[in-house]
């Protein structure tokens, strides 16, 4: 055979079938285009020196290894199509003499064909847009990019690495099957369906089962630190229910179908019905892709989302004051030191300080086994998270003083403020100090805003005895050497200034208070609002790119799946449609019963969806708390509005994919 034979046929099984191979090239040259520009923006100068640089570059790696995960993953699920299109036209050459070494030629030539395609416009695309993308980062940022260029050289051999490796192993897999397969099953590969799954009702209530208990555990948490402990458990269990009930619960529900005879038996139900059946293994795993898919599109959308639109509600979270100071375990002549030395320097500033708040502040771990507070880890052999609290002892007049209240305790009693989790306890029996009862409790108290962001359960306790209290705590040590309780002392204000002014105050308070011949023996840190607004800015920008970025990654596998899912059930139809409409079955019957058949099953993913980002409404709550996002009405307006539009978006997809199905199913195209 002459040289140029294999690579002509390979181009020629490609341009025959250019409508399954377009837009898988078209994929593969995104994936490669997405993997590409993701590395570039984890490594591009334009972030350097930039409010919030290091965890960007930190999410950006770590999106980049989802996208190269994910790409893989994806790659082999949506070449499977094409294979199982192509082994017809392999067993007609086996056939017709070609042996299995010559198939392997071919298949090299169309692998190597696609490889190239996809690398070269992959790369090129990606350095056509690296700019682009690097500006709508650093714009979303909140900050402004140099209009410099440049190639990441790095970026373009990891991506030439990784791609090749997904391309070669689909290779492997792609011949494993085609040796492994004989003629006649080539041939005879795109007309069969799969088996039904044996034992469906077992697999649709394990399932279920399963299910319930990720919704259980995602109704069950109560603090972010287990959100972020059981988040991707919740999901594994989700992804595993998801394949299970779409797999088997759809066999369930065609076999109900079929036993109401005044439903099976119409026209427009009874093909339709029938070939779900037939095929719904495959079917249930492609629709379950999708709904998957939908998810992790919908939950990145709305957390970003409400992350990026609730920024300056964090900030003022974050920081209850424009500026904020804290020095630790002070006396108090170092109290009236620093104010009378934060005083001075707002005089030579010429700025005024507003609404001022200052308090104490008693810090203290522990864990609770029923009223008993253990504070040494070294006394806990088993532990839940639950129980583990932060305890931030207050004095009563510092409350009192702060809330305009007028509070009285007797000597034992507290009140209670809890700012994470469910405190029902009425008294506190602390190992290393004694037992304290709950008078009441509050449910407000104007913080400092840094336990906002604690991953751990957090009361704060208000009482008289805050001294005594103080001296036994801080004297304590754990069976390590460690101290148990640190005390902090909170001086903050709001300043009749803004903007620049507000940073230039900020940087002046630094270098009087914190410089090492301020005269203050103790450790003193100045916080702004202002002075961290680029930095918040910065770090919810980047996710909220990041979560573009992959959102879009997933919108389009969501199509691309949509879409291949209609043309090989349209090109496995076509036969029995066709018989079907020489036996009499009109046109107008036959799109009646595409539209029943799309209706019963293509919808499905999206209703699923919606109700696992439902029931993943308070893990994304919880987590956002870590984030200083508490506006309950954002998160369910972010929910409802990317819920609304990711409708419409599928609504419009499903349209246009079916009008495919449709043209094969009714003859318009082969």
């Amino acid at each position: 055979m002459r040289a140029a034979f294999y690579p002509k046929l390979a181009g020629m099984g490609i341009y025959k079938n250019r409508k399954l191979y377009i837009p898988y090239l078209l994929t593969c040259i995104g994936m490669v285009m997405m993997y590409y520009l993701i590395y570039y923006l984890s490594r591009t100068e334009a972030l350097s020196g930039l409010p919030g640089e290091e965890p960007v570059r930190l999410m950006l790696d770590m999106g980049r290894g989802v996208m190269g995960a994910f790409a893989a993953v994806f790659l082999f699920y949506t070449n499977s199509f094409l294979i199982r299109r192509r082994k017809k036209e392999y067993g007609l050459y086996n056939i017709l003499g070609m042996g299995k070494w010559n198939l392997v030629h071919i298949q090299i030539w169309e692998s190597l064909i696609t490889a190239a395609v996809a690398l070269a416009g992959g790369l090129l695309c990606g350095l056509l847009f690296s700019k682009l993308a690097e500006l709508c980062m650093i714009r979303i940022m909140g900050q402004k990019a140099a209009f410099s260029f440049f190639v990441s050289w790095d970026a373009m051999r990891s991506t030439l690495q990784w791609f090749l490796v997904i391309f070669g192993l689909i290779f492997v897999s792609s011949m494993a099957q085609i040796r492994i397969a004989k003629p006649i099953e080539l041939l005879r590969s795109e007309n069969s369906g799969e088996k039904k799954p044996k034992g469906n009702w077992l697999a649709a209530l394990l399932g279920l089962v399963i299910l319930a208990c990720a919704y259980g555990i995602a109704l069950s948490i109560e603090q972010p630190v287990e959100a972020l402990l059981w988040f991707f458990a919740a999901v594994l269990m989700v992804i595993a229910a998801t394949y299970l009930l779409f797999i088997s619960g759809s066999v369930v529900i065609c076999r109900l179908l079929q036993k109401n005879r005044n439903y099976y038996y119409q026209t427009r139900h009874f093909v339709s019905v029938s070939s779900m059946a037939y095929r719904m293994k495959r079917n249930g795993a492609g629709l379950a892709s999708i709904c998957i898919l939908s998810t992790m599109v919908l939950v990145m959308l709305t957390s970003t989302v409400t992350l990026y639109v609730g920024t300056e509600n964090s900030l003022h979270n974050r920081y209850v004051r424009d500026i904020l100071i804290t020095m630790q375990t002070p006396d108090e002549t170092q109290k009236a030191a620093l104010k009378e030395k934060a005083d001075e320097v707002l005089e030579n500033c010429h700025v005024g300080k507003q609404d001022p708040i200052e308090f104490s502040d008693l810090g203290l771990a522990g864990y609770f086994d029923g009223e008993t507070v253990i504070t040494s880890p070294e006394n806990v052999e088993f532990f839940s998270y639950n129980d583990v609290w932060y305890l931030e002892f207050i004095p009563l007049e510092d409350y009192n003083r702060i809330m305009g209240k007028t509070e009285t305790l007797q000597p034992g009693e507290v009140i209670v403020y809890a700012l994470h989790g469910n405190f029902d306890r009425k008294r506190m029996d602390i190992d290393v100090y004694g037992e304290l009862n709950v008078k009441k409790q509050v449910d407000s108290f104007e913080n400092d805003g840094g336990a906002l962001v604690s991953a751990v359960n957090s009361v704060y306790v208000f009482t008289p005895e805050y001294d005594d209290i103080a001296d036994v705590l801080q004297k304590e040590k754990t069976a390590s050497g460690q101290q148990l309780a640190y005390s902090e002392y909170y001086y903050g204000f709001d300043l009749d200034v803004a903007g620049e002014k507000q940073l230039s105050v900020w940087r002046n308070l630094k270098g009087a208070l914190c410089a090492d011949d301020s005269g203050f023996s103790s450790h003193i840190n100045v916080d702004s609002l202002e002075g961290n607004r680029s930095e918040v800015y910065g770090f919810y920008g980047g996710l909220f790119f990041l979560g573009i970025f992959l959102g879009a990654v997933f919108l389009v596998a969501t199509v691309l799946i949509m879409y291949y899912k209609q043309l090989s059930e349209g090109y496995e139809d076509q036969a029995r449609f066709g018989i079907m409409q020489k036996v009499g079955m009109t046109k107008r019957e036959i799109r009646q019963s595409i539209n029943s058949q799309m209706l019963t099953v293509f919808f499905l993913p999206l209703l699923a969806a919606g109700i696992h980002l439902a029931f993943a409404f308070p893990i994304i709550q919880k987590l956002l708390v870590l984030f200083a996002i508490t506006d309950t009405k954002l998160l369910v307006l972010s929910f409802l509005c990317c819920y609304m539009v990711f409708i419409l978006f599928y609504v419009v997809v499903y349209y246009i994919t079916s009008r495919f199905y449709y043209q094969i199913v009714s003859g318009g195209e082969a």
